[in-house]
């Protein structure tokens, strides 16, 4: 972890670093796309130490010496373990404000007119009403669905591959296989899960950070 860590955060910020000298144009040949692509790619590996401007321009000053041979400020012996200590730090501060943020969003989706929240704390809203067979945790589903973080933000789509998805109702998480309990084929419901009942701590790494409280469009289109 701690080279991995070291390596992203290097890369990174030697893009960072000069990016004051880079050109002002977009890029324009694919040798200039590519090397835009890894800079983009290693931003990815830095999101979560969520450097403020001070912070940035502290960080560019280290890289600089570094590449031009100026005496470093400290040393990699004594400070490199602590880049692992400031991104559990930062983790663990995002993680927070996604927990409070998150029981709002919750709190907020419980209130809509049609909306039930139930004993779990899973907010139901069913969208169409379906008609059809109600599936219990033994059997296997094909839906239709989105997933989208509470800023809107989309994490995946059956919709936008084209193909709906199928799997025993019993074996994804559990906001899925109680709000998908709750519904008939033909309906279309929203589930608003909150992070225990998706992917609690762990998250999903890249796109759902732990502690997220997710939101799905679900469309039931067959038991089986």
């Amino acid at each position: 972890m701690k080279n991995l860590i070291t390596a992203a955060l290097a890369c990174g910020l030697a893009v960072t670093a000069f990016a004051g000298t880079a050109l002002a144009a977009p890029p324009r040949d694919d040798h200039e796309k590519t090397l835009y692509a890894l800079g983009l790619s290693i931003a990815d590996s830095l999101k979560l130490f969520v450097l403020s401007p001070a912070e940035l321009a502290m960080v560019q000053q280290g890289l600089a010496d570094g590449v031009t041979g100026k005496k470093p400020a400290v040393t990699l012996e004594e400070f490199g373990p602590k880049i692992n200590e400031l991104a559990t730090a930062r983790k663990a501060k995002a993680a927070e404000g996604g927990k409070v943020a998150g029981a709002a969003f919750l709190a907020a989706a419980a209130q809509e007119k049609g909306a039930t929240q139930t004993a779990s704390g899973m907010v139901f809203k069913s969208l169409t009403a379906g008609t059809g067979a109600q599936p219990t945790r033994e059997n296997t589903v094909k839906v239709h669905y989105r997933g989208t973080l509470i800023d809107g933000t989309e994490f995946d789509s059956s919709y936008k591959r084209n193909s709906p998805a199928e799997f025993p109702l019993g074996r994804v998480v559990k906001c899925w296989t109680e709000g998908v309990g709750m519904m008939k084929v033909g309906g279309k419901a929203r589930l608003v899960c909150p992070p225990e009942l998706a992917y609690g701590d762990r998250g999903a790494p890249p796109n759902i950070a732990p502690f997220a409280t997710l939101v799905f469009e679900v469309e039931l289109l067959e038991v089986k």
